[in-house]
């Protein structure tokens, strides 16, 4: 879809925002639309974003989908990605909906990320630790050792740590504070 990638290779998508806590700049789903919506009618393309609440092993997470799409000659062409975010409703600060609507605007935005290679690998949801170093939770990691242990005293269940790790090793690796 030569749209798209014309679209990718011109997209500027500035940090506009800023994180006085953490004192960065970052950019949101918003910055991302806004950069996008003139090369969408320059290229005469949709762009939807759709979300789903999903539910693995008792994991709730969003599941956002970002789809472009162009009519070419009688005949629709398009391109979507899509990402996750997990869901904690029980989040210090946030009301349910607050937490749902973070976590959509987290998978909206790595969504619009993976469909414009929007790469975020120095953006602060990659390389912000706050205060800490993270750690990779593999198999042999003390950490899961930990669940395993859990798993042993009834706290969480062996579909719920089979759950966790199938979603992490099919997109990221799960990071740990």
């Amino acid at each position: 879809m030569k749209e798209l990638i014309a679209i990718q290779s011109e997209l500027k998508a500035p940090k506009n925002q800023f994180n006085a806590f953490g004192k960065y700049k970052y950019r949101s789903v918003e910055d991302i639309l806004e950069a996008v919506k003139p090369l969408l009618l320059k290229y005469e393309c949709t762009l939807t974003i759709e979300d789903e609440v999903k539910e693995v092993g008792g994991l709730v997470f969003i599941e956002a989908t970002a789809a472009i799409q162009v009519d070419k000659e009688g005949r629709t062409e398009g391109r979507a990605v899509t990402a996750q975010a997990g869901i904690d409703i029980n989040r210090k600060g946030m009301d349910v909906a607050q937490s749902y609507g973070s976590s959509s605007s987290y998978a909206r935005k790595y969504a619009l990320n993976g469909l414009f290679l929007i790469d975020d690998t120095k953006d602060p949801d990659s390389t912000n630790d706050h205060g800490g170093k993270k750690e990779e939770l593999t198999p042999s990691h003390v950490k899961w050792q930990g669940a395993k242990d859990s798993l042993a005293n009834g706290k969480v269940t062996l579909e719920q740590i089979k759950s966790v790790y199938i979603l992490t090793s099919q997109n990221e690796k799960l990071l740990l504070p």
